[in-house]
């Protein structure tokens, strides 16, 4: 499954030297990245609401503007939204403007970081493995009894992919189950590109009632979780934690610390259901579970473009000025499959490639100083999932097509809506 019907695309070609136009429909990244690829690293883009942005594509050229000491992450830098061009009720604004440390630099993005890295050490990740692996088996039986009751058939994403992040994360911040469905599917709404204006914002709006809420809860019952803990900095006074920094960092940690793992874990289902070789190759012992979450990130990133950052002055990338403001989106699906890093096979999905000699490691959970701090909880939890997934069932299989999986209404979000799946064969 080298490239399928499901990767083409139903977007008409670009003009000659015209911008691309991102679809907010979102849909299958692969085949205009490999379009925009084989023009160059760089491409300009036309985001929602006809604002003027680039995006980063190629492997090299990514890894040095995630990196690079004039690439800003504070919407201060965006010049657009300074001088007041965007919009009210624009579908990407939550990325801009929410306050926290994807949006922050210097010394306020090590302030934010510091206030959650904590409860992300690789030795407080270790500590969740028994909490991740109970979870992973209650909601295997969930999953099963789904299928007995669907004559067989069962969606993936609702009954097993979605609960099992997003009730860690939950876990982590303290936020009570009867919070969880409503806070999935307003994440759902704020990273949807499609949306109109009124729906973006009330959901925003009704994103930070449901957290104030949470934080309202916490304040009165405080635990050992995190939300708890920046309730508490917050709290010490000084300049450790403002109150919209405390919201923000929470609608940051809800949306990133479950949409990417479920993603991931669905992406992964996916592509090894369409690479039964690569099954066998885990099932004898020739790669790990590890192994498949390291090339399902690469290979069909659970991130398409993630937005945004701003150069600080004019930059060039690969031959490409960035004009100084310009919103730039960083292109994880379409690095992931940049045949200049990841050789001439890189449209294969192939469990063992990391382990070649000299081989390019995928950027898909990001690089430098905004590094993915969750990236230890999402590569453990999908590595779980996968092997007790797939030693529960191991004829689990697609229930439908490929082709006929609805896909994202994002191109943020890289994945399809549901996943039915048949846990044995037919009788």
């Amino acid at each position: 499954m080298e490239s399928t019907a499901a990767e083409s695309s139903d977007a008409a070609p670009d003009a000659p030297g015209a911008p691309h136009r991102l679809d907010p429909a979102g849909g299958c990244p692969h085949a205009d990245n490999a379009r925009l690829l084989a023009r160059g690293a760089v491409a300009s883009v036309v985001l929602p609401g006809e604002v003027d942005g680039m995006a980063v594509l190629g492997h090299d050229a990514l890894k040095e503007f995630l990196a690079h000491p004039q690439v800003a992450k504070d919407a201060r830098h965006f010049t657009a939204l300074r001088e007041g061009r965007i919009a009210a009720g624009w579908p990407l604004a939550t990325f801009a403007t929410v306050r926290g440390m994807t949006t922050a630099d210097g010394d306020d993005h090590r302030r934010l970081r510091a206030l959650v890295s904590k409860a992300f050490t690789a030795r407080r990740v270790e500590e969740l493995r028994p909490r991740i692996e109970e979870l992973t088996a209650r909601l295997l039986d969930d999953l099963h009894r789904a299928a007995s009751a669907g004559g067989g058939v069962a969606d993936l994403r609702t009954h097993f992919a979605l609960p099992l992040p997003m009730g860690v994360i939950g876990e982590l911040l303290g936020v009570d189950a009867e919070y969880r469905d409503r806070l999935h599917h307003l994440s759902n709404q704020v990273v949807a590109t499609d949306i109109g204006p009124e729906r973006a914002l009330a959901a925003n709006r009704e994103l930070v009632a449901v957290l104030g809420a949470v934080v309202e809860a916490r304040t009165e019952r405080p635990g050992d979780d995190l939300t708890s803990a920046l309730i508490a900095a917050r709290d010490e006074g000084g300049d450790r934690l403002t109150h919209e920094e405390l919201l923000g960092t929470l609608v940051l940690m809800i949306i990133a610390g479950h949409e990417t793992t479920l993603n991931l874990v669905t992406n992964a289902v996916r592509a090894l259901c369409g690479h039964r070789d690569q099954l066998d190759r885990i099932t004898r012992g020739e790669a790990d579970w590890a192994d498949a979450v390291e090339e399902t990130l690469r290979w069909d990133a659970p991130v398409s473009y993630f937005p945004f950052r701003y150069p600080v002055s004019d930059l060039t990338l690969d031959g490409t000025v960035v004009p100084r403001g310009t919103p730039v989106l960083a292109g994880y699906s379409a690095a992931g499959r940049d045949r200049a890093a990841h050789g001439p096979d890189a449209d294969r999905f192939d469990v063992t490639r990391h382990r070649r000699p000299g081989a390019t490691r995928h950027l898909s959970l990001g690089h430098g100083a905004h590094y993915c701090l969750g990236a230890p909880l999402a590569r453990m939890e999908s590595a779980i999932a996968l092997e007790r997934l797939f030693t529960r069932f191991p004829e689990l299989d697609l229930a439908v097509p490929e082709t006929d999986l609805a896909r994202h209404s994002s191109f943020v979000g890289n994945s399809v809506r549901t996943l039915p799946v048949r846990l044995s064969p037919r009788p």
